[in-house]
């Protein structure tokens, strides 16, 4: 073995890099320089050289970054052209071991502790032996690959790979590059984890806000910019993410940035249509070819054109629809129903979106693992709402000048910070939509109060608060959150106070526990049947409990002179007469 220590420069020079980018150089440098030494010291020294090295982050089973040089420049790799297939990571990830490629033969071996197994057939992206995985590597001279996992202490979940390529001029080649070098890439690339998943993108080519994507934050400035390197080629998309986060919307912004942008971008919704009408969706159909069918009418695949088609929640199409659509992924032909004249090729580039874990649903038999395979090229995630919190502020801005706007309305709008704060805090399961949701609420409650509102175009807490008051109740929130909420409503009203020279004691917030036994009183229509009702029924045989109310009320009374406003009916009559209603 080559008298090499790459390990120890490699950390100190990660420890000076900056940004995720050099980080990745850094790494394929010094792990290409290892294969490269040893390729030198084996009985194939002069017979090839090594390409490249790609290295793709992958958390969350989806694409974060994607980083390649060529070799020995240190060249960026552009494009995606050097992605390895969708199988080869699911195989690393899943076994967390390293694979070794050899394009030649057609096989692959996997690294054991006691060394590589025995060859095995090379899978295509349908999970199945193939030849397309073959032939992406060889259009790029790739004769012998070797893909290294790497993943985070102290579990070690796999987030990412690392793919290094050579071209030799011999079917050999296995064992004397990668597996004299293997530990040593192995324990570089494990090294290099940590800095890799940590540090942020350069600032340079950031991507930039347009109309489709209104708002980039630091939470999602990555995502947009894999995606803009995906959007320019034609293999399949897939957005992941939960309901609401816009993989609609970004659907169409990635058709914009694709060399398609002047053809037809279309959609189908797999939750408005039949399940035994998905192939007639996807395919078209001609007259007769079953009962309805009473003209020729054309498919989704013939409405795209040589544009984009977008399947929207793909998880729900049916089985069947699956091998339908797997065929055309696979042959880029199609008939439509009941046509017996020759197919068509569809020139179509596919996107498509799920909200669900599509590999549990391959497990559960709910979903093709062939079609998966095929669909699962370039997986990215959208993250939620609350995981991307820095560019709330932006979007409701966003929504917030768009609601008035469509209203012909004209003049600048704010919203106060009071009100941003409380958007902030809020919980939001339906991410982006129920956002647009409440702001358009809201806004419609402003314009309402127009005529008695000092300033009609200011969006204030009491408008939030409004909007928000018709979403899931205290039953659907649970009661901690419903809580929580109700004392950063205390909270907001003490930084309020405090800007002002004034600060709101925190005892007053004991006033709360006599709020809740009056709502209890109005709730019961009796005293002693509140206390009861809260587990209190000792002071009713002590004959306490309207001391007790007594008490209680005088918190109440010192909260309404600190923070004086409107009080419900029951709790005004409450404070007028402290005996409270008998029973």
């Amino acid at each position: 073995m080559p008298a090499v220590d790459p390990l120890g420069p490699l950390i100190l020079s990660l420890r000076e890099a900056r940004d995720f980018e050099a980080a990745a150089k850094l790494t394929l440098v010094a792990m290409l320089a290892v294969a490269e030494a040893h390729l030198a010291s084996s009985p194939v020294v002069g017979k090839g050289r090594l390409l490249r090295g790609v290295l793709h982050l992958r958390p969350d089973d989806s694409y974060q970054h994607l980083f390649g040089i060529e070799h020995p420049h240190g060249e960026r790799v552009e494009g995606t052209g050097y992605l390895t297939s969708a199988n080869v990571w699911r195989w690393v990830s899943d076994h967390r071991t390293a694979v070794s490629i050899n394009v030649m033969t057609g096989t692959l071996r996997t690294w054991l502790a006691e060394g590589a197994s025995e060859p095995e057939p090379l899978l295509g992206a349908t999970g199945v032996p193939g030849t397309e995985t073959r032939d992406r590597m060889i259009q790029r001279e790739a004769t012998h690959v070797h893909v290294v996992p790497f993943g985070l202490p102290p579990e070690g979940h796999i987030i990412g790979m690392i793919s290094l390529e050579a071209h030799l001029r011999t079917p050999l080649g296995d064992d004397v590059i990668w597996g004299a070098s293997r530990a040593a890439l192995d324990v570089m690339a494990s090294a290099a984890a940590p800095y890799l998943s940590s540090l942020p993108l350069s600032r340079k080519d950031e991507p930039r806000a347009d109309s489709l994507a209104p708002v980039i934050g630091a939470s999602t400035a990555s995502m947009m910019r894999i995606l803009a390197v995906f959007s320019r080629q034609d293999e399949t998309i897939l957005l992941s993410g939960s309901t609401g986060v816009g993989k609609s919307r970004l659907a169409r912004w990635c058709h914009e940035q694709s060399p398609r942008k002047g053809q037809a971008f279309e959609v189908v919704r797999l939750l408005s249509v039949p399940e035994d009408l998905q192939m007639a969706e996807l395919m078209g159909w001609r007259r007769g070819a079953f009962t309805g069918a009473v003209r020729d009418t054309p498919g989704a695949l013939d409405r795209a054109g040589r544009g984009t088609l977008f399947i929207d929640e793909i998880d729900k199409l049916s089985l069947k629809a699956q091998a339908g659509l797997l065929q055309v992924l696979e042959e880029r032909r199609y008939r439509a129903l009941g046509d017996n004249a020759s197919e068509r090729r569809a020139d179509v580039r596919f996107i498509v979106s799920t909200n669900v874990d599509l590999h549990a649903a391959v497990r559960a038999g709910d979903f093709r693992e062939d079609l998966y395979y095929r669909i699962n090229v370039l997986p990215v995630r959208l993250p939620s709402l609350e995981e991307r919190l820095d560019e709330l502020p932006a979007w409701a801005e966003h929504m917030f000048q768009r609601r008035h706007a469509e209203s012909g309305g004209g003049g600048g709008l704010r919203i106060t910070a009071e009100a941003m704060a409380l958007l902030v805090r809020t919980r939001w399961p339906g991410n982006l939509r129920q956002l647009d949701n409440i702001v358009r609420r809201a806004y419609a409650i402003m314009i309402a109060d127009r005529a008695d509102a000092a300033s009609p175009d200011t969006l204030t807490r009491r408008h939030v608060e409004q909007a928000l008051g018709y979403e899931l109740g205290p039953e659907a929130l649970g009661l901690v959150a419903t809580l929580w909420r109700a004392a950063g409503v205390f909270v907001d009203e003490a930084a309020r106070r405090e800007a002002s020279g004034v600060r709101l004691p925190l005892d007053l917030a004991d006033a709360f526990r006599g709020l809740v036994l009056c709502a209890a009183i109005d709730r019961q229509q009796g005293l002693d049947a509140a206390f009861v009702l809260l587990d209190q029924a000792s002071l009713l045989k002590s004959r306490n409990h309207h001391r007790v109310l007594r008490r209680e009320l005088e918190r109440v009374r010192a909260l309404l002179e600190a923070a004086p406003g409107d009080i419900a009916p029951a709790l005004s009559a409450l404070l007028d007469n402290p005996d409270g209603p008998g029973d």
